[in-house]
């Protein structure tokens, strides 16, 4: 058991990292997410069936996790300037401006993507955070592949609309 476990961690563990920093915007917060996120497999393994794949079915664990610590945060902390440099490509030597619009517009996104009617965030989330397949976000909502789809679609005329929304505010 405790050899499969870890085989799960080193194919699964960098994808739920990234998909949950996506979702929170803060490596230290995607870290502890990821750690509880395989805490949390553990003890759900035995509810695996198979039915998906293993992938999905740990991004669902990971994105009850993250919903799970909103509920309790209640408010998003914002991410600091530090944290910002960290995770851009050009590390410190960015210009501080070019930083703070960086995180201005991963902020607007992350604000419209939480705007959206579950089953719309559901979709996005999983497609483009967690990079999942129609067929594995399908299988990861309990929902066709076709709905999946046009879930996508919708959601995504949607945050266009609000994006445009508040960047005209």
């Amino acid at each position: 058991m405790r050899e499969e476990y870890e085989t799960v961690c080193r194919t699964y563990y960098n994808r739920i990292y990234l998909f949950l920093l996506k979702l929170c915007g803060s490596r230290e917060l995607a870290e502890d997410l990821t750690q509880e996120t395989f805490y949390q497999t553990i003890l759900s393994l035995h509810r695996f069936s198979g039915e998906s794949d293993m992938f999905t079915f740990i991004a669902s664990i990971a994105k009850h996790v993250y919903c799970k610590h909103l509920r309790k945060a209640k408010r998003r902390k914002d991410v600091s300037l530090g944290e910002l440099t960290e995770s851009l490509p050009c590390g410190a030597d960015c210009d501080p401006l070019f930083i703070v619009e960086r995180a201005g517009e991963a902020a607007a996104v992350r604000r419209c993507v939480e705007k959206l009617p579950e089953k719309y965030r559901d979709v996005v989330q999983y497609r483009i955070y967690a990079s999942m397949s129609f067929a594995q976000t399908a299988a990861a909502l309990g929902i066709s592949e076709s709905s999946a789809k046009v879930i996508f679609y919708r959601a995504k005329k949607k945050l266009q609309e609000e994006l445009k929304n508040e960047h005209t505010m």
